[in-house]
């Protein structure tokens, strides 16, 4: 039987009763009539009292910083400012900046003025449509695009502002998925060789083989190298804000810290770049400032430009006659590297920081496939070798 009950949502918001349905209502006073004067009564629904209670205590504090929006007529861009702007508390900084960048870019100037209760899943299809026909976005940025405005709909829809998330049906283009690009094998010695004296040489040399993101081996810091157990924690990454454009320190992307035991020549490598580095400081005299305690610094003691570390990889591997190889292969390089030289999928998983080893597999089956292969092969040899009778 429904529960009729009054509870006080807060400080002249509302009230909370169980309707004959089951669902949940909240009622609150949204302002006068200007024709009447009387005050108006608006109502918001849930599945759950509590839920009810949250969206009223939402709206009082929405009221009393003079942000709040009717349901009815709030705009699709009216939408994306709040949701934006109150429900990604708990997003990573890069993540903020990347949602606010999709829907200032592109959701806002296709679908803003279109009223949230009316937006339709035609007008969503027609949306990401002429994102590749008439931008030519790729089908992985359309498919990125169309999540953030999934998410904000998502949102609106679990706070009852709209009946159904328009973006639930809609077809998006196949998003193909790229070869694997490594450093040819017979490049690797070459590569090595080239970069042994560049300035940079160190952080490709420790990419290379330890598999580690750009913005990762850049936020190295002295205490997360451990020279006497020979391991790299791996524990956040150096990446540049959007809004302040100066990099800081961020959470790992899957936000698990790891550890990584790297081949001895690599810790060789780091063990002698600290050394130089500080023959970098004693030169600095009192101009050297690495409050970061960073690993790799410019010759001041300043963080290093991820664009100006890449334009250097480009050049060298352009030297090298493969200019389409990007800063991200090596990684790949190494994970191949790894996976032929017998390290077992959960290893590399965990090296590489994959949020799990069925991603991993699915990036690299080329190489597992090559390496059942070439199993069949030495069986086939044994056999020849020792099991052939006839």
């Amino acid at each position: 039987m429904p529960r009729k009950t009054d509870t006080r949502a807060a400080q002249g918001a509302g009230s909370i009763r169980q309707r004959p349905d089951g669902r949940w209502e909240g009622r609150y006073t949204a302002g006068r009539d200007p024709g009447t004067g009387r005050q108006v009564q608006k109502s918001v629904y849930g599945a759950t009292q509590k839920e009810v209670l949250k969206q009223l205590q939402q709206i009082q504090t929405d009221m009393e910083r003079g942000v709040f929006l009717e349901p009815s007529k709030m705009t699709v861009a009216q939408w994306l400012d709040v949701w934006t702007a109150e429900y990604l508390g708990g997003a990573k900084p890069a993540t903020v900046n990347s949602y606010k960048a999709q829907t200032k870019n592109h959701i806002k100037p296709a679908l803003g003025a279109v009223k949230l209760q009316i937006l339709s899943p035609h007008q969503v299809q027609g949306f990401c449509n002429r994102l590749g026909r008439e931008k030519g976005l790729s089908p992985k940025t359309i498919k990125n695009i169309h999540g953030v405005l999934h998410t904000a709909l998502r949102q609106a829809l679990e706070n009852d502002y709209i009946r159904t998330n328009p973006a639930d049906r809609t077809n998006l283009p196949r998003v193909e998925k790229l070869e694997i690009e490594t450093l040819p094998e017979d490049k690797i010695a070459a590569f090595v060789e080239q970069t042994a004296s560049h300035q940079f040489g160190t952080i490709y040399f420790v990419t290379l083989f330890t598999g580690l993101r750009q913005s990762e081996v850049l936020g190295l810091t002295w205490d997360t190298i451990d020279f006497e157990k020979g391991c790299i924690y791996v524990r956040r990454q150096l990446v540049k804000n959007r809004e302040t454009k100066v990099y800081e320190f961020q959470s790992l992307k899957n936000d698990r810290p790891r550890t990584v035991a790297p081949a001895q020549a690599v810790m060789q490598r780091l063990w002698l770049h600290r050394r130089e580095q500080n023959e970098q400081r004693a030169r600095a005299g009192e101009v050297w400032d690495n409050p970061m305690n960073l690993v790799f610094t410019n010759p001041l003691g300043g963080y290093l430009v991820h664009v100006t570390v890449y334009k250097h990889y480009k050049r060298l591997v352009a030297e090298l006659g493969i200019p389409e190889l990007r800063f991200h292969d090596l990684r790949h390089t190494y994970a191949v590297n790894a996976l032929q030289s017998g390290d077992d999928i959960k290893t590399v998983q965990g090296n590489l920081g994959h949020h799990t080893a069925a991603f991993t597999l699915d990036t690299y089956g080329h190489v597992t496939e090559k390496m059942q292969r070439d199993s069949a092969d030495r069986m086939e040899q044994f056999i020849q070798t020792h099991a052939k009778t006839g």
